[in-house]
């Protein structure tokens, strides 16, 4: 029997031949235990133009389990070629994403292992036939944690599996087995931090449905403050719960269910007799999962808030995207730090969420402010006080008619560039607004209109109408609506997977506010094409986005000072939402979120909210001034995309391509190195495709007719670049072709015409003998045989053919 050459073997055959076959004998269960090529990111969308690529991202080799909800260890191969431990730092970035201290790495010959419960020797080699059993790694792995007896049967509690393939992300599968493990040792109060579109309630669904399998928690409350939210969830994430389940209506709690759902609104009101969840007692829940509960129950004032001080001794979760710390209001200061974190810049990095192109448009009165003439009327009558109204102002003490035409304009111009088709959600300032720029949008888009009256729809608080299209707008199978103008209703709770763009003409202070709306975005939704969102800026609120806090947890800072709804940074907007007052206040503004201009005179208003000097004490008791007859210009645009630091910059993608592949070839002579030793040119152009570098977009930055090899030659080396034309034509002033008989000279010349037309990839192609003049000189194989002598020797020919093509130095005088 010929001895196996290990050097010859591909990586895939030194695992099938050496490291499974090592494993599998130390007593690990192929079926439970192993999985092989474990896809942990998606890869990140790179946008530039109106074009995206998804960056390639390798899998792990294998990782081990000791359940499928408990991951152990990660192996990662690599071909006998290279040095034993030659993996290790690419699994234990694997290791990290997946929370697990054991990392292996091997090329066959043996193991490098990595323990970090082992600090005295965290790497060490053994062979083979030393591979820990799944029992000597659990071990370890209970000791490493700090485990106890009585929390293992928690512990080790399976997630929910409906047998279609899906599981929990390893984020997923962190934020669910930290919460299980905190809940096992008999913490009661968690708080996650996962950013808008990561699955927070899928990932609650799993945390309830081990603890309740496990029998940790048998009755469970969901709490939400939006009947949207309750629904989604019901019909969606916890329908395995199926007849355990109710939904909690008309202020009743039934004691025969095990997982009640619930709007806050259901369970309180200011009156006594609304308060339905003093009939049961306050032990009969012992598991409160809170959604968003960056809105009223972190308030300490707040009357949601004394639900949850009620059942104090149930272990209460909090969901929330964009935890809440203000002078007023902590639900750190309630539930402790964050037990996980996943942020939305980590989202994106790792192809979960959709990156952002920003395209900020400076109108002229926005910028310079804009001052009535002297004893100026508005449309209602009323002389407009004689000062420069500015950004702040418009739409929320002032409206000029023209600046909604042109914001309206601009909208439609933008969608009849792109996609006229594309779901749209249009933020205004309030009610008001959102139904004047539906109107807007409406004349903007006459055609669209006649085709269907819902093209545009306002979806607020106060329209029945508009509410009841929700449903479609957010079903990526229905249509129309295609743009949704709102105030606050859509901020949050709208699972619009396919929404692909957020306009912004709202004044935004609250960076919650701002991180929610922009989550309506951030959605991927492959199948239906949504892989990025373009955000339409009017009011600068993008500026937030350099906020150091728009990605981080912020700062806790508790006084105990009333709140003033006066003060702009005092975030009263969003408590009002979820206070005893909200009632009585969503009487006036339907959207349930207070705003201090809406049907309240302004006796003492705040000079941030509407402007410097506006209405004296002895004005009228008017709203809002109305105008029409103001010249508005848009000064211009600006475009910037979310980059690699997760800022937003302003650069061409000639500018990224240079950034990006710098730091793959050090050199202009390592990359023609590696363009020459590439038998497949395809490949190296799949390669840096698959490091977002998206040539189409390249194509019309540099010019269509260069080669890839030019772009990058000419993009990130600065090098004259040379057409394909002119590549073509030099070797054919070589007299290149003499060389070869006459069938492979007609066949040679019409190949090097279709590169000088299409691009390499055409000559690679197999079916590049079946096209053209080509096809009429026989089948591809006898056209190989008779022309080259067979296959392999035109296989040669080709590759020689493009190093001709692919010559540095051109013979121009020839």
């Amino acid at each position: 029997m010929t001895p196996i050459n290990k050097k010859a073997l591909s990586e895939t055959d030194i695992i099938s031949k050496f490291i499974m076959p090592a494993v599998k004998k130390s007593g690990w269960d192929d079926m439970t235990q192993i999985r092989q090529e474990v896809r942990l990111r998606d890869g990140k969308v790179i946008v530039r133009g109106m074009a995206a690529a998804r960056k390639t991202v390798k899998s792990a080799d294998i990782v081990l389990y000791h359940k499928p909800s408990i991951p152990l260890a990660v192996i990662e191969a690599k071909a006998n070629k290279h040095e034993i431990g030659k993996g290790m730092q690419q699994g234990l970035d694997y290791a990290n994403l997946l929370d697990v201290p054991f990392v292996f790495a091997s090329n066959g010959d043996g193991f490098i292992f990595h323990d970090k419960t082992n600090p005295s020797q965290l790497e060490s080699e053994i062979t083979l036939e030393d591979f820990p059993t799944p029992e000597q790694l659990w071990d370890k792995f209970c000791a490493y944690k700090g485990y106890q007896p009585a929390q293992l049967p928690i512990i080790t509690q399976d997630y929910y599996d409906d047998g279609s393939g899906k599981s929990p992300r390893y984020y997923q599968l962190q934020a669910i087995n930290k919460t299980i493990e905190a809940v096992s040792r008999g913490e009661n109060r968690i708080l996650l931090v996962m950013a808008t579109g990561t699955g927070k309630t899928y990932t609650a669904f799993q945390i309830i449905w081990r603890l309740w399998k496990a029998k940790a928690k048998k009755r469970i409350l969901f709490l939400a403050d939006r009947n949207v939210l309750v629904d989604q969830t019901r019909i969606n994430d916890f329908q395995p719960f199926d007849q355990a389940m109710t939904k909690i209506t008309g202020r009743k709690v039934d004691p025969a269910y095990e997982v009640h759902l619930a709007l806050y609104q259901a369970l309180t009101g200011p009156e006594e007799h609304q308060k339905a969840y003093k009939q049961v007692d306050p032990d009969f829940f012992d598991l409160i999962i809170i959604d968003e509960c960056h809105r009223g129950s972190a308030a300490e004032d707040s009357a949601w808030r004394e639900i949850l001080e009620y059942f104090s001794p149930a272990t209460q979760i909090g969901l929330t995207a964009t935890p809440k710390e203000t002078d007023e209001v902590s639900n750190i200061d309630y539930f402790g730090e964050p037990i996980y974190q996943y942020s939305l810049k980590e989202g994106i990095e790792d192809g979960f969420l959709a990156p952002y192109k920003v395209v900020r448009v400076d109108l002229d009165i926005d910028l310079q402010g804009w001052r009535p003439t002297k004893g100026m009327v508005d449309k209602q009558g009323h002389e407009i006080k004689d000062r420069i109204y500015n950004q702040k102002d418009f739409d929320r003490t002032m409206v000029i008619d023209e600046r909604t035409q042109l914001v309206a304009e601009t909208i439609t111009n933008y969608l009849k560039r792109t996609d006229p088709m594309a779901k749209t959600i249009v933020f205004c300032n309030d009610i008001d607004h959102a139904e004047r720029m539906r109107r807007a949008l409406i004349n903007c888009n006459p055609e669209q209109a006649a085709k269907n009256d819902k093209y545009v729809m306002k979806i607020t608080g106060d329209d029945e109408v508009g509410k009841a299209q929700l449903d479609n707008f957010i079903n990526p199978k229905k249509p129309y609506p295609v743009i949704a103008t709102t105030s606050e209703l859509m901020t949050t709770g709208v699972d619009a997977k396919t929404c692909k763009l957020v306009v912004l003409d709202q004044n935004i202070q609250s960076m919650t506010k701002f991180k929610q709306i922009i989550g309506r975005g951030t959605r991927i939704d492959d199948r239906f094409g949504k892989l990025w969102f373009t955000i339409l800026d009017f009011k600068k609120a993008t500026e937030l986005f350099a906020d150091e806090r728009f990605d981080g947890i912020p700062e806790k800072v508790i006084n105990t000072k009333t709140a003033d709804i006066n003060d702009p940074d005092s975030d009263f907007d969003d408590m009002m939402d979820d206070t005893e007052a909200s009632d009585e206040h969503k009487a006036q503004e339907p959207d349930g979120n207070y705003d201090p201009n809406a049907n309240k005179p302004f006796d003492n208003p705040s000079s941030a909210e509407i402007g410097a000097g506006d209405w004296g004490e002895d004005e009228d008791k008017v709203n809002k001034y109305h105008v029409n007859g103001v010249p508005v210009k848009k000064l211009g645009e600006r475009v910037q995309y979310y980059d690699e630091d997760g800022k937003l910059v302003t650069e061409s993608f000639k500018d990224y391509t240079r950034k990006t592949l710098n730091k793959t070839f050090s050199s202009l002579d390592e990359f023609v190195r590696r363009w020459d030793q590439a038998e497949r040119k395809q490949a190296i152009i799949d390669e840096l495709a698959a490091e977002g570098v998206i040539w189409e977009v390249l194509e019309q930055e540099v010019g269509k007719d260069l080669d890839p090899f030019d772009m990058i030659c000419h993009v990130v080396f600065d090098q004259p670049p040379l057409t394909r034309k002119e590549r073509a034509n030099n070797v054919k002033k070589r007299n290149y072709f003499t060389k070869y008989g006459e069938l492979a000279q007609t066949v040679l010349q019409e190949l090097l015409n279709k590169y000088s037309d299409e691009g390499v990839t055409a000559i690679e192609s197999k079916d590049a003998l079946k096209t053209g003049k080509i096809v009429e000189l026989g089948r591809p194989l006898e056209i190989a045989k008779k022309g080259f002598g067979g296959k392999k020797q035109y296989e040669s020919a080709i590759i020689e053919l493009e190093k001709a093509i692919y010559e540095i130095k051109p013979d121009k005088s020839a």
